[in-house]
């Protein structure tokens, strides 16, 4: 498993007092879900990493929707400094 693939976006003091921001929990979401794919890539029946991966995939795209009905602006900035891709929208 690579560490040093993780990003550090966010800044130490903005760490410590923005713990709670839809930006902030994305950006810990999106570190778990690369991490989390370096591991399944060498554990392939790891079944309950894979829940878990599911899981959180599910609690990032819930709070990407959020944030961008609410601020499209901040919405287009967080995608683009995590460098991921804008989920599709029925």
């Amino acid at each position: 498993m690579v560490k040093n693939s993780l990003i550090s976006v966010i800044s130490q003091e903005e760490k410590e007092k923005n713990k709670g921001s839809v930006e902030f929990q994305v950006f810990n979401f999106t570190n778990k879900i690369r991490r989390l794919t370096s591991h399944l890539e060498l554990h392939r029946k790891d079944y309950l990493s894979q829940r878990g991966l599911r899981k959180i995939l599910g609690k990032r795209q819930r709070l990407l929707a959020y944030l961008s009905k609410k601020n499209r602006v901040r919405y287009k900035e967080l995608i683009g400094q995590l460098d991921i891709r804008d989920p599709k929208t029925r």
